[in-house]
């Protein structure tokens, strides 16, 4: 039985952000696994703190950086120094400039990804693989790359198999007849493994925007990887 399902996430514009705070909202160079965990959630149709909670800590992720993308900063002003609608302070009081008492006008900074494709692989038991498979097939709620205008081109459902482990599964998506290229991946590991570094990616407590700790480490994998235009064709099954 399968152990591993594959996503393909692409899309004109992903974000990934780890430590993002209001004005500066920042994006990995690669899906987070708390992203991945709130894709998988909107599928199934699960928004609880509980119910993430136990899906992040079910499951294990790798992510091939097939195409890394472009870095864009998107900067936006919110609030436009209008009367209405008013930027409010925590306690419900208007936010207003302290020179000249005018309405407050918050600057913010936004980097996306642009133009970037990724394969990620998701290590479970087959029982979840077999669920997470169904619904991502059929999603519950829209289902988005980071940020909800970040939408992706393709169907995220890549195949399904199973493997001994996140970097053998990998190095096996693909086609013999694709480009053997060398592209970094990033596996999801455990502390003591050599190379393993901390992340703050992995879902705690959504409705408080609280994320715990995680360790993952950064490889070089030799792979055969697909040409560009070969995402718009369907995708080769996976045994």
């Amino acid at each position: 039985m399968a152990n591993t399902l594959f996503l393909r996430l692409e899309g004109p514009m992903q974000s990934w952000g780890e430590r993002g705070q209001w004005a500066v909202r920042d994006s990995r160079p690669e899906p987070t696994k708390s992203g991945i965990v709130g894709l998988l959630a909107c599928a199934r149709g699960i928004n609880t703190d509980n119910e993430l909670r136990q899906l992040s800590q079910q499951i294990h992720v790798g992510v091939r950086c097939d195409r890394p993308g472009k870095p864009l900063v998107d900067y936006h002003t919110i609030g436009g120094g209008f009367d209405k609608p008013m930027l409010l302070r925590a306690d419900g009081i208007p936010k207003k400039t302290e020179k000249t008492g005018d309405p407050h006008t918050e600057l913010s900074w936004r980097t996306y990804l642009h133009d970037a494709s990724f394969l990620a692989a998701v290590r479970a038991d087959a029982a979840l693989i077999e669920t997470l498979t169904e619904a991502i097939q059929s999603p519950h709620w829209p289902i988005y790359l980071g940020r909800k205008s970040c939408l992706p081109c393709l169907p995220p459902f890549a195949g399904m198999g199973d493997y001994a482990s996140l970097e053998d599964a990998l190095m096996a998506w693909g086609n013999p007849a694709w480009a053997l290229k060398s592209v970094r991946a990033v596996i999801e590991c455990f502390p003591t493994e050599p190379g393993a570094e901390m992340r703050r990616d992995e879902m705690f407590v959504r409705s408080h925007i609280q994320f715990a700790p995680r360790y993952a480490r950064t490889i070089e994998i030799s792979t055969h990887v697909p040409p560009e235009e070969i995402y718009a064709l369907p995708l080769p099954s996976q045994t």
